[in-house]
């Protein structure tokens, strides 16, 4: 059965603020499932969505599947037991910059080390919105707000530096306002064997509003963002004349097409399925104003999934074992008589 977008809109009134970010990203999933269920064959009811708590946890009641709202921080533990019970499902999990990468820290980047088959949406506001303004895990260096009124003192996390810290075999990053992209991601992460983990940068318009202002208003997103796409030059800019190269040092640079002789030849192609860490590790760090902030799916490599390392662990043991009933078992090993 082929589905359109209208058919994963649930009934529910959607609750975020007018202006919030999070409505594009949703919209951007409800486009991309129709996609992702013909490419892939996936029935609406093989759909699974789970999410913590936060603002964007709201999502599993605006999609038309089957859902699950967990507890804070653990959604990607339910996501695995949900993955490792049925296989099947096409699980895909809510969480925000606090739910994923404060309590809910060691279950993100322990699922990432598994490979686990799930696909994480991590929207990132660096602000915790629902409990009304206090400061995350990604806010920058010196923000001010209620629980920090003279600034951070912390160094912020940055999502994709812990993927591949995790030895992540999928990530990419989004931008609330590029439905577009954001849709090509979500489907490219559906594609991707293992955890892929989707930084999803966005607008919250009441605690943190200009989240990301410095490379999001349209009049300078394209000259302060990057959209890497496999097999392409890294190319940016209004005018398409920004690149990317490598310099004496190994180290990225901007560079102007036409300058110096330089040409669209000379810049360096993205690689999203080499397997070396070096690049991708220095796009995914990539700031405003030095650089562009890299978007669309940065690195994207093949592993085997936690649920396949199992099966066939599975399977290797019920070969070689010599018990094969529930009485065999009981009665195998060190077993005694009660008189």
């Amino acid at each position: 059965m082929k589905y359109t977008a209208q058919d994963f809109k649930s009934n529910q009134e959607v609750r975020w603020c007018p202006g919030c970010g999070d409505h594009s990203i949703l919209a951007s999933l409800q486009r991309a499932m129709p996609q992702i269920s013909e490419e892939l064959d996936v029935p609406m009811e093989e759909f699974v969505f789970v999410s913590g708590i936060g603002c964007s946890s709201r999502l599993p009641y605006y999609m038309n599947t089957f859902g699950f709202h967990s507890i804070h921080g653990r959604a990607t533990a339910v996501s695995t037991g949900i993955k490792i019970a049925k296989p099947r499902l096409s699980v895909w999990q809510a969480t925000g910059d606090g739910d994923a990468l404060a309590i809910g820290g060691n279950h993100f980047i322990h699922a990432i080390r598994r490979n686990i088959d799930i696909n994480v949406v991590l929207f990132n506001n660096r602000i915790y919105g629902l409990t009304k303004g206090q400061y995350s895990p990604t806010s920058p260096l010196g923000k001010i707000t209620k629980t920090s009124p003279y600034g951070t003192i912390e160094y912020p996390f940055n999502p994709g530096a812990l993927v591949v810290g995790a030895r992540g075999t999928f990530f990419a990053r989004g931008i609330d306002k590029n439905i577009a992209l954001n849709q090509e991601i979500f489907v490219e992460s559906a594609r991707h064997d293992g955890t892929s983990i989707t930084e999803m940068l966005c607008n919250c318009v009441i605690f943190n509003d200009g989240s990301h202002k410095e490379i999001s208003d349209k009049e300078v997103m394209e000259d302060r963002t990057i959209v890497l796409r496999h097999g392409e030059p890294m190319i940016f800019g209004k005018n398409r004349d920004k690149g990317l190269m490598l310099d004496e040092n190994h180290s990225l640079k901007v560079v102007t097409i036409g300058e110096n002789g330089i040409t669209e030849k000379d810049l360096l192609v993205h690689d999203a399925h080499c397997r070396s860490l070096g690049i991708h590790s220095m796009l995914i760090d990539m700031k405003y104003p030095e650089y562009p902030v890299a978007l669309g799916v940065i690195r994207d490599v093949e592993d085997k999934t936690y649920e396949q390392r199992l099966l066939e662990q599975v399977d290797e043991v019920t070969e070689k074992s010599s018990i094969r009933t529930m009485d065999e078992l009981l009665h195998s090993g060190a077993t005694w008589e009660v008189k």
